[in-house]
């Protein structure tokens, strides 16, 4: 699946050269033009960069890029921009930018930053509208940042990264405060209603496992009710 990566460039003819490069290195690139043109896209698709100049019309580079972070979107990011001065490349970093490329650049230097970005962020996991970076903790269902809580966030982890493992139960016991059958039930419950994951319950006995491949199964101890995600 190619990384997708959203670019923000106002220069007409800087934009067709930046967006050109990109795609020939197979890269989906969605070029945008305005502040505002960006915050819909960001809200509407998932990225794995984003690609910002900070003077652009409606909202400029830097506001947007926080407004994002408040949002708790940490998709990384690159500025371009022509200002060189010390106060805005400290103040682009601040508000959480990972890279930052003075203007005017060798459109090459670029795609070596882009590429080494994402090389990095390569560990993003994809399940069905679900995407997970283990690095950065971030969730998103449908392109939209969602929260979990702490054992959730757990049992979710642990879900996502052992796709076609076999897991003992009581590993996901050990992410609750007060491991128990009926709690792990209940946090898997609130697992499925803020992911929308389709859990349905079967009857297993005697054995004692979590499968994830193609589907998730909890299979309990003795006689107990196990869980398939499909």
């Amino acid at each position: 699946m190619s990384k997708k990566i959203l670019l923000l460039e106002d220069d007409n003819l800087l934009a067709q050269t930046l967006h050109e490069l990109l795609e020939s290195e197979g890269y989906d690139v969605t070029l945008v033009a305005s502040g505002n043109a960006a915050i819909d896209e960001s809200y509407d698709n998932s990225f794995d960069l984003y690609i910002f100049d900070i003077n652009v019309p409606d909202i400029n580079g830097l506001d947007l890029l926080k407004s994002l972070r408040d949002a708790d979107d940490k998709t990384q990011t690159i500025f371009i921009s022509a200002l060189v001065d010390l106060n805005s490349i400290t103040k682009a970093f601040e508000v959480g930018a990972e890279d930052y490329i003075k203007k005017p650049f060798f459109p090459e230097e670029l795609l070596i930053r882009v590429n080494a970005k994402l090389a990095t962020n390569s560990s993003i996991i994809r399940y069905k509208t679900l995407e997970f970076n283990p690095q950065t903790k971030l969730l998103k269902k449908d392109g939209h940042v969602i929260t979990l809580g702490e054992t959730q966030e757990k049992l979710f982890e642990i879900f996502i990264q052992n796709i076609g493992q076999i897991l003992d139960k009581d590993i996901l016991l050990e992410c609750l405060e007060k491991p128990s059958p009926t709690g792990l039930r209940v946090a898997i419950t609130k697992l499925k209603k803020t992911t929308s994951l389709d859990i349905k319950a079967d009857i297993v006995s005697f054995i004692s496992t979590f499968i994830f491949s193609c589907s998730l199964v909890l299979l309990s101890s003795r006689t107990a009710s196990s869980n398939i995600l499909r």
